[in-house]
């Protein structure tokens, strides 16, 4: 599949990269669904860099700050979006996006109501949970 990270002609490559990461989770989701496992299953996916918003000479963007995380269940709330839209007129002091979701929150909701672990334990402190896993 190759890496997204992608520095230089970037429109390109992040629409296949994405095309494919889209179509390979809709088999895997089918097939979960077509053996009954589905609903024992929770995926994330999530990069540790964001990218800028401003893009560079080569046609491509940096790394950034803030990023997406995908989470595909059956057990979720609701479908869709968890975070606020990002304001792009309103950048840190770095001319990056402004996170609104902390990942370790992700990580500490996922870890509590998804594996039924002491986050904390685990995260070395205790994060907010948010409200997204049934």
């Amino acid at each position: 599949m190759g890496g997204f990270d992608t520095h230089a002609n970037q429109a390109d490559r992040q629409k296949r990269l994405l095309s494919t990461y889209s179509e390979s989770m809709e088999v895997f989701v089918n097939e979960l669904k077509q053996n009954d496992t589905f609903k024992d299953t929770l995926i994330l996916t999530f990069s540790e860099f964001g990218r800028r918003v401003q893009q560079n000479a080569a046609g491509g963007t940096d790394h950034g700050a803030a990023n997406n995380v995908f989470i595909i269940g059956e057990n979720l709330k609701s479908k869709g979006f968890y975070n606020e839209l990002p304001d792009l007129a309103n950048l840190d002091a770095n001319r990056d996006i402004i996170h609104t979701v902390d990942f370790r929150s992700v990580y500490a909701t996922i870890l509590e109501k998804w594996l039924q672990v002491d986050d904390a334990v685990i995260l070395n402190k205790s994060f907010s949970k948010l409200d997204f896993i049934n």
